[in-house]
């Protein structure tokens, strides 16, 4: 079965860990890699990335005519994403199992930032009945 994990991350999540000292953001940087490289050894993941600031994104939608509107991101939303992995895994508990050891990446001073990660199944196309 196919999960995509969903790392969320404050509003200001970008600036805080930019902030951060060098070896704390290198810490984090290479448990990622950590994380991608052991997923590729199982054969478990399909595919991850990492995104760019929120401050970059820009929301569109179909005008009229349906030419593009962009507009910036939403300013209320608390929480963007920051990353994601889709998974191919036996059951949602190991999907669980791997979103859990995503969430206690290394933050300031080595201890776990405990991010959240959304856990959500990658459906293969709409219910039968819906056909």
């Amino acid at each position: 079965m196919k999960y995509m994990l969903i790392m969320n991350c404050p509003k200001t999540g970008y600036e805080q860990f930019g902030s951060l000292p060098l070896p704390d953001i290198k810490a984090n940087i290479a448990f990622m890699i950590q994380i991608d490289r052991d997923l590729r050894a199982t054969g478990e993941l399909v595919y991850a990335e990492g995104l760019a600031s929120p401050h970059e994104a820009r929301i569109v939608r179909a005008g009229q005519d349906g030419a593009p509107v962009v507009v910036s991101s939403f300013p209320e939303n608390k929480e963007y994403v920051a990353g994601y992995w889709i998974v191919d895994v036996p059951n949602v508990e190991r999907a669980y199992a791997i979103a859990a050891h995503a969430s206690a990446a290394p933050g300031p001073g080595g201890k776990p930032m405990n991010m959240p990660v959304e856990v959500r199944q990658v459906m293969s196309g709409p219910p039968k009945e819906y056909l």
